[in-house]
């Protein structure tokens, strides 16, 4: 059985053509409500929805402190690249997501420093408004793969 549900808090139809870019060519959310919900729920707030994400984030070793640090250096020096429809399972609920691209200082063991790592973001807020929905968290795939 397909369930055509929308989980995510916008639920209107995003723009047609290669650049989706909610309402206006802005953000389905601005960052003000996603920071609101970071400082009212804290770790909480962020919530891994597809598999995919939760595969990444084991891969990737990132905790749940990282995934609110990934999503605010989004929202305050990221680049927005868009919004998108995604869906949690081929007949799972849809969401409509945000995605950001972002550079993040990490420590490299192999390279013994400190160097800027882009990390990729999607995520929605939930119909209730209380989550992040996390779709997507992952480095992008120039990264030295551990």
């Amino acid at each position: 059985m397909v369930r055509n549900s929308i989980v995510s808090r916008f639920a209107e139809e995003l723009p047609n053509g290669p650049d989706r870019r909610g309402v206006s060519g802005q953000p389905l959310y601005p960052a003000e409500d996603v920071l609101t919900i970071l400082q009212r729920f804290g770790i909480d707030a962020v919530i891994p929805w597809t598999q995919k994400c939760i595969k990444d984030i084991q891969k990737w070793q990132l905790d749940a402190d990282d995934l609110v640090e990934l999503v605010k250096i989004a929202l305050s020096a990221g680049r927005f690249r868009g919004s998108a429809w995604c869906k949690q399972s081929p007949s799972g609920p849809r969401a409509a997501c945000d995605v950001y691209s972002l550079l993040r200082r990490e420590w490299i063991e192999h390279a013994h420093k400190h160097m800027s790592i882009e990390y990729y973001v999607k995520f929605a807020i939930s119909k209730s408004g209380k989550c992040l929905l996390m779709v997507s968290c992952h480095p992008s795939e120039e990264r030295i793969r551990p």
